[in-house]
């Protein structure tokens, strides 16, 4: 058969990510992105991209580490190359600090991070509402950089981005041989997936330049993450809340919150608030699935569902997703030359 065209739909980090292991695994693919949204409109743009992994109960363990350990090495790599200033990537120190000792005091993921251990009671005394803490270093991705350097990539690879909202996939059936859904939280209505809800997170993104070490609550809820040029400050989950506007009770909160874990915060300026929807669900669905119609069918992949840990993983479930569309190729590959017979 010629050369097998797949399209991507989605331009999140998820998205960008998949189609860059599309084309380095699958050189001879032509491989297509297309999105409603671009950088630095995508919800993506509003994350915070710290690699915390946040775990999801259906996907198992070994799994997720996985993930988790092919996005580290990967990040890592970019982050002591000349790249790493351009693709947003850079090493951070900090806290992670609990009120009372979490049941789990090594989390799956301590040893890919950088010198995890348990904090002193000297450096606990930086946190007195907090009776336990961990210190590690780990990386942290400024995520409109990074996604831009990620199309910057894909164009030298020959990757065609086209803005066009795909309302089914089943329109792709005659222009595409294989489909891959990263749609995020579109793919609630795309695919009318009723297990995919919008976690709804507000963040700020302060200009505070002396904040060097990311400090994070033990439930995730309030965060300070130093990125390159602004701080950002988190955060919210409203389960179920598809508003996109920003709450200024909320943003008051989020700040009153992250000034207590660092009160030098007060002097921040330059306040900016941004609202992005994570798309939820009980685990992550990356699987092979086939569309038909009238005899006619259409391979597709779905890789989404991260959540609030889509930085952490991408790089691993976006190989993944690659694997399994080298697969669905391979496939038709093998009915195109039965065909012939």
């Amino acid at each position: 058969m010629a050369a097998p065209k797949v399209a991507v739909v989605g331009a999140g980090v998820i998205g960008l990510s998949t189609a860059l292991c599309i084309s380095e695994t699958c050189p001879s693919c032509s491989v297509t992105v297309l999105s409603d949204q671009f950088s630095p409109n995508t919800t993506s743009d509003v994350a915070a991209g710290m690699l915390i992994p946040h775990t999801y109960p259906g996907t198992p363990i070994h799994v997720q580490k996985q993930w988790f350990k092919e996005t580290f090495t990967y990040l890592f790599a970019i982050s002591h190359s000349a790249e790493a200033s351009e693709a947003g990537i850079h090493l951070v120190s900090g806290w992670q600090v609990f009120k009372n000792t979490p049941k789990e005091e090594l989390p799956f993921w301590s040893d890919v991070v950088l010198g995890f251990r348990t904090m002193s009671k000297a450096e606990l005394q930086k946190f007195p509402q907090h009776q336990f803490g961990q210190a590690f270093m780990t990386l942290k991705c400024d995520c409109p950089p990074y996604l831009l350097w990620l199309e910057k990539r894909l164009k030298a690879t020959g990757v065609q981005m086209y803005t066009r909202r795909v309302a089914d996939l089943w329109e792709l059936h005659s222009e595409y041989n294989v489909v891959v859904n990263c749609a995020g939280i579109g793919a609630h209505q795309l695919v009318g997936d009723k297990e995919l809800f919008p976690v709804r997170g507000q963040v700020l993104k302060v200009h505070a330049p002396w904040v060097k070490n990311f400090i994070r609550d033990g439930d995730g809820l309030t965060y300070i993450y130093p990125g390159i040029h602004r701080v950002t400050l988190g955060g919210t989950r409203e389960v179920e809340s598809w508003s996109l506007s920003p709450d200024p009770g909320t943003t008051k909160d989020i700040f009153d919150r992250c000034c207590s874990l660092e009160p030098s915060l007060r002097r921040a300026q330059d306040i900016k608030v941004k609202v992005g929807l994570r798309p939820s669900r009980w685990c992550v669905r990356l699987q092979r699935d086939v569309l038909s119609q009238g005899g006619v069918k259409l391979p597709v992949v779905h890789n989404y569902g991260h959540g609030a840990g889509g930085f952490s993983v991408h790089r691993g479930t976006a190989k993944e997703a690659a694997r399994l569309v080298g697969e669905c190729i391979a496939a038709l590959q093998v009915s195109s030359s039965r065909a012939k017979l």
